[in-house]
């Protein structure tokens, strides 16, 4: 096995075990928090949000955390995506969520209010 695939894994498992610690409520609650995609080179890592997760209220304040805790945490990660399969697309299995509090729509930190922060 070389060095990067090493270092790639080590990354996912890093990225695994920062979901299962820091959202144990997602799996309590009866929802799931997969890595879809993982792009060691750009840093960039799409998280499915699935079960209980699609269509719960509370989903946007979950993936906002996630988003702004998991580049704080793993700082080989620069950017955090999420899809909940809410729209139903049919590109396997849903759309990518919608803008939260502190981006605009095209993912843009923004300088308004932020809005509700997660309970957690």
């Amino acid at each position: 096995m070389s060095t990067e695939t090493q270092e790639g894994d080590d990354l996912e498992e890093r990225v695994a075990n920062f979901l299962r610690r820091n959202f144990p409520q997602i799996q309590m609650h009866g929802g799931s928090a997969a890595i879809q995609d993982l792009d060691r080179e750009t840093g960039e890592v799409t998280i499915q949000l699935g079960g209980a997760c699609s269509g719960c209220g509370i989903s946007p304040m979950t993936i906002q955390a996630i988003k702004s805790r998991m580049v704080q945490e793993i700082p080989e990660i620069e950017q955090v995506h999420a899809s909940t399969g809410m729209d139903g697309g049919g590109h396997g299995g849903g759309g990518m969520s919608p803008s939260f509090p502190g981006e605009d729509a095209g993912g843009e930190e923004s300088t308004e209010d932020e809005g509700p922060q997660a309970p957690f």
